[in-house]
């Protein structure tokens, strides 16, 4: 298994003196008129199911946070998500690369709208790099639960299949995960947010502790 070597360092840069050492999850707030605050129980959802199968004291609680908050460095596992356009300025664009190629991680769910502008948004931040397929044998489907079939598609949107595409820094490691045509965070809403049956919910919730445990543990 993996070293935490990640969580290890922004732990201990970040909450020196705090009474609880918890890893948090951020939500990225973003500019340009997408619903980035969509469903605010997603990330509380996924972290209480996070907890009962990683061995990490996580904190429930959603941060929100800014591209040009110099904090992000505090949280290892930024999340975007939205049905429309996402603005950057080239100081957030530079903040966010920085942050991501120091090693920091930023999951992005397309929510049915996001697709053009995020791929247009994330060229700024690595114009040097290419968003690139991981395939059903790439180990984040079978590290922990098993997807023999690959990236699961949670909702239906117009009958493309879903993919998970990655942008990795020179060592191989995930600096960017883009789910599109899946959307597994609305796996994580409250169940009368979209009334998925349980099943569909527990696959959900499921690829995202694999997703956690690839890039974590």
């Amino acid at each position: 298994m993996k070293t935490i070597l990640l969580i290890l360092a922004i732990l201990v840069s970040s909450v020196l003196h705090a009474d609880l050492q918890q890893i948090q999850l951020a939500r990225v707030q973003y500019d340009g008129g997408g619903d980035w605050y969509n469903d605010p129980e997603i990330l509380p959802n996924f972290a209480d199911y996070l907890a009962k199968h990683i061995p990490l004291k996580i904190d429930k609680r959603e941060k929100v946070v800014k591209l040009s908050d110099g904090a992000i460095s505090q949280y290892p596992f930024l999340f975007l998500t939205g049905h429309g356009n996402i603005v950057a300025t080239d100081s957030e664009i530079s903040n966010l690369r920085n942050y991501l190629t120091a090693g920091g991680f930023l999951y992005v769910d397309d929510d049915y709208g996001l697709d053009e502008s995020f791929r247009k948004f994330i060229s700024k931040v690595f114009p040097e790099r290419s968003l690139i397929e991981l395939p059903a044998s790439h180990p984040i489907f079978s590290c922990y639960f098993d997807f023999p079939n690959g990236l699961p598609k949670i909702h239906e949107h117009d009958s493309k299949r879903p993919q998970l595409l990655a942008i990795l820094d020179d060592a191989g490691r995930i600096m960017v995960l883009y789910t599109y045509e899946s959307n597994i965070s609305d796996g994580w809403a409250d169940f009368e947010t979209h009334n998925d049956p349980p099943e569909v919910k527990e696959t959900a919730f499921r690829f995202g502790v694999n997703l956690f445990y690839h890039l974590f543990l």
